[in-house]
C-alpha cells in the first residue's frame, strides 16, 4: 500500500533527476521562445521584436521538490505565479 505524505528529508531530489529536469526545463524554454518568435511581424528577418520570454512554468512530470532545489542551488529563479526562469 503506497503511502501519501508529503515530501520529507529522504526524497531529496537525485543529482541526475535534477539533471533531467534541468535539461527538460532548458528544453521548454527554447521551444517557447520559437513558437511565440513564429508569429507574423516577429523574428529576425521582419524586422518586429524578439518575443521576450523568459519565465515558464516548469514541466509538470517533475515534483515541485526539484524545482525548489534547482533554486536553492542558484540554476533557476522564482519569478512568482508559479514561473521561473534561468539564472544566467
Amino acid at each position: 500500500m503506497p503511502e501519501s505524505e508529503p515530501s520529507s528529508p529522504s526524497d531529496a531530489p537525485t543529482p541526475e533527476e535534477l539533471r533531467r529536469a534541468m535539461k527538460a526545463f532548458k528544453k521548454r524554454l527554447k521551444l517557447t521562445r520559437l513558437d511565440a518568435d513564429s508569429g507574423l511581424g516577429v523574428g529576425p528577418m521582419s524586422g518586429g521584436r524578439s518575443s521576450g520570454i523568459v519565465a515558464i512554468m516548469p514541466p509538470a512530470q517533475f515534483r515541485q521538490a526539484i524545482w525548489d532545489e534547482l533554486v536553492a542551488r542558484g540554476r533557476l529563479k522564482a519569478s512568482g505565479h508559479g514561473l521561473y526562469e534561468r539564472a544566467d
